[in-house]
């Protein structure tokens, strides 16, 4: 069956990824989208900062890891030298961090490699557009791994000491600190971590991992 023609004013794409089948398995299912044209193809993070300096796609999609550096300094270096290209992490699972780590780099959207034509080419569609886009299945967690980075050090340092059975009398002893900072930093975390009582918030922190 033949391919649909891109339109005039498509989408243009470039591909980052080391793995041949996931570049071609990407490429071909872009073909069936007529507002996205591919311009090309990089197999590591050099090449792909190269190519999006010459070829200037308006999105890349961008494995996270590959061969010398990994695709967030790649995306990362492409945004530095045009501001205007937006960045897809496309990624086999979910990581820690994944979401600041993207945002930091300047990155618009991140998306499983599972995903549906459907659902690749929306992202491609809403990033193009200036907004950021997350994959439904890549939702939950992310958001858990970005209410780690809500919290400040001393904040988990006192949730943690809160979950070994401390008071705030005790947590105030032993890190030198008044009570009254100690309650302030608590009601902190309950707000971030959306818990009622501190015995949520440290379930919520368990479960999470943001502490052990």
């Amino acid at each position: 069956m033949s391919q649909p023609e891109p339109v005039a004013d498509a989408i243009t794409c470039l591909i980052a990824d080391d793995h041949e089948v996931v570049r071609e398995g990407l490429r071909l299912a872009l073909s069936r989208a007529r507002n996205v044209r591919v311009v090309g193809e990089a197999s590591d993070g050099e090449s792909a900062v190269v190519m999006a300096q010459r070829r200037r796609p308006d999105v890349v999609m961008m494995d996270l890891r590959m061969g010398g550096i990994d695709g967030i300094e790649a995306a990362r270096q492409i945004r530095q030298a045009n501001p205007a290209c937006r960045v897809v992490i496309f990624t086999g699972q979910p990581e820690r961090n994944l979401l600041q780590r993207g945002r930091d780099a300047g990155c618009s959207g991140y998306l499983l490699k599972e995903a549906a034509h459907a659902t690749i080419v929306r992202a491609i569609e809403r990033v193009s557009n200036g907004d950021e886009f997350i994959d439904p299945a890549l939702a939950p967690a992310l958001a858990t791994s970005e209410r780690d980075t809500l919290l400040t050090n001393r904040e988990k340092q006192i949730l943690q000491l809160l979950a070994d059975g401390m008071s705030n009398n005790d947590v105030a002893t032993k890190l030198f600190i008044s009570q009254e900072t100690v309650k302030s930093h608590v009601r902190h975390i309950l707000a971030k971590l959306e818990a009622d009582t501190r015995t949520q918030a440290v379930a919520i922190a368990l479960r999470d991992a943001i502490i052990e």
